[in-house]
Formats: structure tokens, sequence, C-alpha cells
């Protein structure tokens, strides 16, 4: 309203020529107020840049929430091995923006492969690697149904996985973390490679039995 009230003055109380220098004035001031504004509504509706890799800062131009983030980051498993397949799922409410990496505690480079992206999803290179990360493809809804694959490195230390989750543009969390898994030892793997057909008829055989114990319970 302010300007609505500069541009009615000037125009009905100016001469021609000073009318026209005090509009270039006026263009420029809005200029200059819309500017910080631009890059204040700039979102990235197709997915995180990739300067977002190493601080997971998604450029939306607002604050993250502080308060804690309503999301968990669950794993399907507690140890790992090189090539192995390890599924991560971002439990909580709804969201249409994410970042998501895995690292190793105190270094921010982007470990690991993620396998092919879930829809509305899609790879961003990070740390020089064409697969380092996933984001948002789009602004589709994903949910708890969303399930993300990754591939582990040959590291031999522990790793986490990190991410930055958006509801919507203005209120997002960042650095949300999962617990550790880490690299199975080899004890670990000389014991599930000789009892895997074991554990698979054993586990069936235990739910059976709790079935059972049940049953004869009610």
């Amino acid at each position: 309203m302010a300007y609505l009230k500069e541009i009615y003055r000037f125009l009905f109380s100016s001469s021609p020529l000073s009318l026209l220098s005090q509009m270039d004035a006026l263009w420029f001031q809005l200029f200059v107020l819309l500017v910080p504004c631009l890059g204040w509504v700039e979102a990235h509706p197709n997915g995180a840049p990739k300067e977002a890799c190493e601080d997971m800062t998604p450029r939306h131009g607002v604050q993250p929430q502080t308060s804690p983030p309503p999301y968990t980051l669950l794993t399907n498993t507690r140890v790992y091995t090189p090539g192995s397949l390890v599924t991560v799922t971002i439990v909580g409410p709804d969201y249409r923006g994410v970042l998501l990496e895995a690292r190793a505690p105190g270094d921010p480079t982007a470990l690991g492969t993620w396998q092919l992206p879930p829809p509305d999803t899609r790879f961003l290179e990070c740390s020089g690697n064409p697969q380092g990360a996933i984001t948002h493809s789009n602004t589709n809804i994903k949910g708890n149904s969303t399930l993300f694959s990754w591939m582990a490195p040959d590291t031999p230390g522990p790793i986490y996985f990190m991410a930055t989750v958006a509801q919507e543009r203005t209120v997002y969390w960042l650095h949300i973390r999962s617990s550790a898994i880490f690299r199975a030892k080899a004890a670990d793997l000389g014991l599930a490679s000789g009892s895997e057909g074991v554990n698979s008829g054993g586990t069936l055989l235990f739910t059976a039995l709790c079935w059972l114990l049940c049953k004869t319970l009610i």
C-alpha cells in the first residue's frame, strides 16, 4: 500500500522530468527489495542441489525445525559386508522432500552406492559418486512404504544413515540419524554361512511353536 501511495503522489504532483527520475528510483527500490524475496521463494521441487551434499541443507531460504524430528531412520540389519544390500525406511508422517546419505562418524563423505531409486526419487551425485545420495524427484507424497536400497562399500568402520526430510518447503528437519550398522566380523560370517539353511527353517519352527503355545494358553 505504501508503494501505491508513492506512485499516486508521483503521478499527480511531479513534473514529467522529475517524474521519470523518481519512477526510476522507485523501480530500483522495488528491485532491491525483490531480489532477496526471489532467493527466499526458490525451492527445489526436483531434488536437492549438489551443494547440499555436505551440510544437507536444502537451500529453501528458511530455517529448519528445531523441534525433535517426527521421523526415524530404520534399517533391516545391524551388520553389513562389502557389497551387501541394506534397506532403509524413513518412518513417520508423509513427506515430500528428502536427502539421504550413508556416512562414517565424523566424516561428511557419502559412502556406498544407492540402488534403483524408489518412485518419486532419484540419485544425487555426492562426494564424486553418481549414486552417492538419494533425493526427491518431485513433490509427490512419500511415506513409510518408500524403501531405499543401499549397497555397502568395503570400509572397516561403522556406518550410519543421515537424512533431511521435508514435509513441505518451509517445514523440514536436518541431520536425522539412524542407529549405526557395523561391518560383520569373520566369526560372524562363518556362523552365518554355516547356519543359513538352519536359520530359515529354525525361524519357521520357532514361529509355529509360538503359535501352538498361544493356542494352548487360550
